[in-house]
């Protein structure tokens, strides 16, 4: 079967080329598609350059949504909607496959969704209820990283769970507050952010606060940084400092540079320290049956939506990149009618 493939070829630069799918595994036609910060960090030439050069051209996107075209097997019926894991684990380990360095990533190893069709295993498919918004489905994906962080993050607490605290006011630290308030209902979910606007948006939480104004008395059992870049210096010093003994701080946020953090304390309060990035099957399946028991959560997670863009050409995508570039928070959400 002929396919159509849209690549980044140079940063800024998109182009068609056309490949061939087989008709074995699951053949699935986008639909609704999610650009995330690694995306963009790509699209914008911001990742150095021998990482652009080895991985480019390359079609990016790792969440999104779609109907099935085709099943061999016949787990799928022709126009389920269904929800595509990037994650592809290629062999045994004995790590979880998101942490494996034999499993490759879509729109970062190999090709992401950009195309007319995707060819999957039928184990990178979950199907989808069809009355889910297909705008917030679109980043289910996002969802399972917190979610998966979260599930790790109750293996290994020890204290109490009565403060959890986050620190980030933008996608993912809303996402993740958003499921910790869910999960652990009897729990004091306190937000710090940079951005009052964005930190307004936070209505489910406990307590939120600037970063530069915590109140002297507030202390957290656990912290979920959710921040990134250079910031997280920042962060982790502040939970650090804020964090009861034998918490643990979980950390989701993306630095291309080294991060000091204050060890002395890290042995004096006696805490652990535990990385999150990517998600496997399993998350993907939590999410769904989280969403599907709580509806309710996607007006929430509605609120994330900044941009809808229907892309129907090549240059519909760049303009789409564009416009989430400027955009200081929430997805760019693209409906896939390639």
């Amino acid at each position: 079967m002929i396919n159509i493939v849209y690549r980044l070829k140079s940063p800024k630069f998109f182009e068609e080329s056309i490949d061939e799918i087989e008709l074995d595994g699951v053949v699935v036609r986008p639909t609704f598609l999610s650009i995330c910060q690694a995306d963009q960090r790509y699209y914008q030439g911001s990742r150095p350059a021998e990482i652009l050069d080895k991985k480019l051209p390359m079609a990016l996107i790792h969440e999104g949504i779609g109907e099935v075209v085709f099943d061999g097997e016949s787990n799928f019926k022709s126009g389920d909607k269904v929800v595509m894991i990037p994650n592809t684990p290629c062999g045994e380990d004995v790590c979880r496959a998101n942490y494996s360095y034999s499993s490759k990533f879509r729109g970062s190893g190999f090709d992401g969704f950009t195309s007319d069709l995707i060819k999957l295993e039928a184990d990178r498919v979950v199907k989808l209820p069809d009355d889910f918004n297909d705008y917030v489905s679109a980043f289910i994906e996002l969802i399972t990283v917190a979610y998966q962080g979260i599930t790790k993050f109750e293996d290994i607490a020890i204290t109490p769970k009565s403060r959890l605290g986050v620190w980030g006011d933008g996608n993912l630290g809303f996402i993740t507050a958003l499921l910790l308030k869910e999960i652990y209902p009897e729990s004091k979910v306190i937000v710090f952010g940079k951005h009052q606007d964005n930190l307004n948006l936070f209505s489910f939480a406990d307590e939120i606060y600037r970063i530069h104004d915590v109140a002297k008395d507030v202390v957290i059992d656990h912290g979920f940084e959710c921040v990134g870049s250079s910031a997280s210096q920042s962060a982790i010093e502040q939970i650090i400092d804020l964090i009861n003994p034998q918490g643990t701080i979980n950390l989701f946020g993306v630095s291309e540079y080294p991060i000091p953090i204050n060890t002395r304390m890290v042995l004096e309060k006696g805490l652990t320290i535990q990385g999150n990035s990517r998600s496997e099957r399993e998350d993907f399946e939590g999410v769904v049956r989280l969403l599907e028991k709580n509806p309710q959560l996607f007006d929430y997670l509605e609120k994330l939506i900044t941009n809808i863009c229907e892309i129907n050409s090549l240059n519909d995508l760049k303009e789409a990149f564009d416009k989430d570039s400027i955009s200081k928070f929430g997805k760019t959400i693209l409906k896939w009618n390639k």
